[in-house]
């Protein structure tokens, strides 16, 4: 595990490493939810205009549902496991490049796990309607990595984030579709 976690802190000051100041301004708008509110909007209109209003509605209470339990459980792993974040590491804190400071733990990442979840979660719906639904996963990529570039999370959160989110995101549709057989032709949804 010791050989493991090391190799996580060498790959993470080698990804950090190849951020520079010019940049910094660009990361740090990627990394809040609250600036990808216009592709969120543009996904649940072309969302609404495939499966309807009542659909709509109940994919976003499915959704809060989700993040809140992918956020909640990465709490507590967090609580539990108590990493610390690479900007507070005290073997590379005074070498790599620090972007923003948090003092929450590291281990999982919630923008990981959030973000691959919620995507998951509405790619499994869209994939029936849209041929390249699959490109919505860019969106987890790039705002994951922001959290690597800004010196927050090493690749291991983001990678165990993204598996947990993937999972996660794929039982909650699961989870929409037996809803959605149990309520029948009230709420149809796609297979």
């Amino acid at each position: 595990m010791e050989h493991i976690l090391s190799l996580d802190k060498e790959l993470f000051v080698y990804l950090n490493g190849l951020g520079s100041e010019a940049f910094d301004p660009f990361w740090k708008i990627i990394t809040k939810q609250f600036y990808w509110a216009p592709v969120f909007l543009l996904i649940f209109y072309a969302m609404q205009r495939k499966v309807g209003w009542k659909n709509l509605g109940i994919i976003v209470l499915f959704l809060a549902v989700l993040i809140t339990f992918t956020d909640q459980t990465t709490n507590l792993f967090k609580n539990h496991f108590q990493r610390l974040r690479p900007c507070n590491d005290p073997e590379i804190k005074d070498f790599i490049r620090i972007v923003v400071h948090r003092s929450s733990y590291s281990f999982f990442s919630g923008h990981a796990a959030s973000s691959m979840s919620s995507t998951m979660f509405i790619v499994l719906i869209l994939r029936k309607y849209y041929k390249y639904a699959f490109l919505l996963f860019l969106f987890p990529l790039i705002f994951a990595y922001s959290r690597i570039y800004l010196g927050l999370h090493f690749p291991g959160d983001i990678l165990t984030g993204y598996v947990f989110g993937g999972l996660s995101g794929a039982v909650f549709f699961k989870l929409y579709q037996l809803f959605q057989k149990r309520t029948g032709d009230r709420f149809k949804l796609p297979d």
